[in-house]
C-alpha cells in the first residue's frame, strides 16, 4: 500500500490542503472521512477551501461542517454565491474563483494536496470544478472525489483511503448534523453514504473506504513505502 506523505515544511509550518466544491456539502460528502483522517494525522493542518455556489443558509452549514470535519485545523473557507446548477454559464467567474483559491494557498506556502470533484462526474457543476482544478493547480497531487447521485456516473476510481467502521459512521452522522437543509433529498441518508463506503472498501480489501480518481501521480522512490508527492502536467 502506498503512503501519502504530507511533510511539515522547512519552516516548521504544517502542510496545506486545498478543497474545492461546487456546492456546500460536496467536499464533506466526497472526502469527509479523508479529512477526518488528515486532521488527526496532521494537527494544525492548514486547509484552504472554496465552495462556488450557495445560499446564505447553506453557507452557514458549510462553515460549521468544515470545522467539524477538520478539528484543530486552521481553516480558510470562502463560500461564493454563484447559482446552483448554472456554473457552466458562469465559466469566467468560476475560473477566477479557482485561480484565486490557488493564490490564497500560495500565500500560506502552496498546496500539498488538492481535493476536488472527479472529472468523471456527470453533474455539470461538479464537472466544471473538476476541469478547472488542474488548470490552476499544475504542480500538486489532485484527488477527485465522488458524489453518489441519480446521474449514474460512478466510475472506477484508482485511489482509495481506508477507514474503519467508527469513522465511516462518524462521517455520516456529521453530514446529517451539519446539513439539515439536505435531509429531504432521497439520496441524502446514512444508507447511501455507508453503502458507497462499503463498496469502495470491498474494492481495496478493507471494510470501508473513500475512493478518488487521479489522472497523474508522481512517485518518489527515495524511501519505502512509496509516497505520492505531486501532480505533474
Amino acid at each position: 500500500m502506498l503512503g501519502l506523505h504530507l511533510a511539515e515544511r522547512a519552516d516548521g509550518q504544517p502542510p496545506v490542503i486545498v478543497a474545492l466544491g461546487a456546492h456546500c456539502d460536496d467536499i464533506e460528502i466526497g472526502a469527509g472521512a479523508t479529512l477526518l483522517r488528515l486532521a488527526a494525522a496532521h494537527p494544525g493542518l492548514h486547509v484552504v477551501a472554496t465552495v462556488l455556489t450557495s445560499t446564505p443558509e447553506r453557507a452557514d452549514e458549510a462553515q460549521s461542517a468544515l470545522a467539524a470535519f477538520l478539528p484543530g485545523a486552521t481553516l480558510d473557507l470562502l463560500v461564493c454565491a454563484l447559482r446552483d446548477g448554472r456554473l457552466p454559464d458562469r465559466w469566467d467567474d468560476a475560473k477566477e474563483i479557482v485561480e484565486a483559491t490557488r493564490r490564497r494557498a500560495d500565500e500560506v506556502g502552496g498546496a500539498d494536496l488538492v481535493l476536488a470533484p472527479s472529472t468523471y462526474d456527470a453533474h455539470q457543476d461538479h464537472r466544471l470544478v473538476a476541469e478547472l482544478a488542474p488548470t490552476a493547480f499544475r504542480d500538486q497531487l489532485i484527488l477527485g472525489y465522488e458524489i453518489l447521485k441519480w446521474d449514474g456516473d460512478l466510475g472506477r476510481p484508482n485511489v482509495y483511503v481506508a477507514v474503519d467502521e467508527a469513522l465511516a459512521r462518524h462521517k455520516s452522522d456529521l453530514l446529517h448534523e451539519h446539513f439539515p437543509s439536505q435531509r429531504g433529498h432521497g439520496w441524502f441518508d446514512r444508507e447511501t453514504f455507508l453503502a458507497l463506503l462499503r463498496i469502495r472498501g470491498v474494492e481495496c480489501n478493507e471494510r470501508y473506504a473513500e475512493a478518488f480518481s487521479s489522472t497523474k501521480i508522481a512517485l518518489s522512490i527515495d524511501s519505502f513505502p512509496l509516497s505520492p508527492l505531486r501532480r505533474v502536467g
